[in-house]
């Protein structure tokens, strides 16, 4: 079992930057990937990015490539999100997971564990 909690959401303007934090607790965390998918009102949960266990690699959705970063630092069980030039269509809850595959996967049903995420709201 993985218990995941997210934190940093908030209101910002446009053009504005945020840091999201995702600690995790329970198995083995550093082993595997971990994603960040968010939610807007009236849509499905869609991808925003993943990083594998090491580290080396990511992956990020099409609409936040070169604006939002993930990173993750294994010694404290934690998962990061920067976001910068941030966009009113950015708003959305954003919710971490665990995948329990050396893989990433932009699908949700691809992972096993679910925070219970963080509004991010940008005021245009």
């Amino acid at each position: 079992q993985v218990q995941l909690v997210e934190s940093g959401g908030g209101l910002v303007q446009a053009g504005g930057s945020l840091r999201l934090s995702c600690a995790a607790s329970g198995r083995t965390y550093s082993s595997y990937v971990m994603g960040w998918f968010r939610q807007a009102p009236g849509k499905e949960r869609e991808f925003v990015a993943h990083i594998t266990y090491s580290g080396a690699r990511q992956r990020y959705a099409d609409s936040v490539k070169g604006r939002f970063t993930i990173s993750r630092d294994n010694a404290k069980s934690t998962v990061y999100l920067r976001m910068n030039s941030l966009k009113p269509e950015d708003t959305a809850v954003y919710y971490c997971a665990v995948r329990t595959y050396y893989s990433g996967s932009i699908y949700p049903n691809d992972y096993n564990y679910w925070g219970q995420g963080t509004q991010v709201t940008v005021s245009s």
